[in-house]
């Protein structure tokens, strides 16, 4: 299976990883800003990190080391998964790790806490939408992936699976591992581990559609 069968060929793929085009930026930075959005949205909620947050939350537990660090070592350890499954970095791994984490920031500060139960549900559920519409677009520029997102399209290609259980799969594998190690599971971490996955799927399959 090729890799556009996984990621569908789109108007604004890139012609290389590292290329600077003008529709494949764009489109990288505005889908990049989504994901950060939505991650934002979920913290709010307070209903529960994601479950790669989870781990790493596990992690600084058991090892007595801060989050960030713990996030930082998963992250290259993931990545060393990369070379049997034959990915490479792009212009997307380095703007994954930037953009969301400016936008992140800024939807914590700026967007209204939600205050009743519904709320905070509701932050949940148009976080993951967010996500996982944004995390597929992104991908279909080819410029690379984030660490985690690379690992998910490197076993869908390696694997012929499909993208929804891969990512349910890992999703629900790294919240039980941090939840063994201490980590602290919410609704919304269920909730996101469940459905991200199948909502990345669908994001693709309609990006496919409309882009023949």
């Amino acid at each position: 299976m090729s890799k556009f069968k996984v990621l569908p060929q789109t108007p604004w793929t890139a012609m290389s990883l590292w290329s600077l085009e003008w529709r494949s930026l764009a489109m990288l930075c505005m889908s990049l800003t989504i994901v950060g959005i939505g991650e934002g949205l979920l913290l709010l909620s307070d209903l529960g990190s994601a479950p790669w947050t989870i781990l790493s939350q596990g992690i600084s537990l058991q090892c007595g080391i801060s989050v960030g660090w713990a996030s930082f070592f998963i992250s290259v350890i993931v990545m060393l998964f990369w070379f049997p499954l034959k990915l490479h970095m792009g212009l997307g791994t380095i703007l994954n790790i930037v953009v969301i984490a400016i936008f992140l920031g800024v939807t914590v500060k700026t967007a209204p806490l939600p205050v009743s139960l519904w709320s905070r549900f509701a932050y949940v559920l148009l976080g993951i939408f967010c996500f996982g519409v944004g995390s597929a677009i992104y991908l279909t520029c080819h410029q690379g992936a984030g660490p985690r997102d690379g690992l998910m399209v490197g076993l869908c290609q390696r694997f012929h699976w499909k993208v929804g259980i891969v990512r349910t799969c890992i999703e629900v594998t790294v919240c039980f591992l941090g939840f063994c190690l201490g980590g602290t599971v919410g609704v919304g971490t269920l909730i996101f581990a469940l459905s991200i996955g199948w909502t990345v799927q669908f994001t693709l399959a309609q990006v496919a559609h409309f882009s023949r």
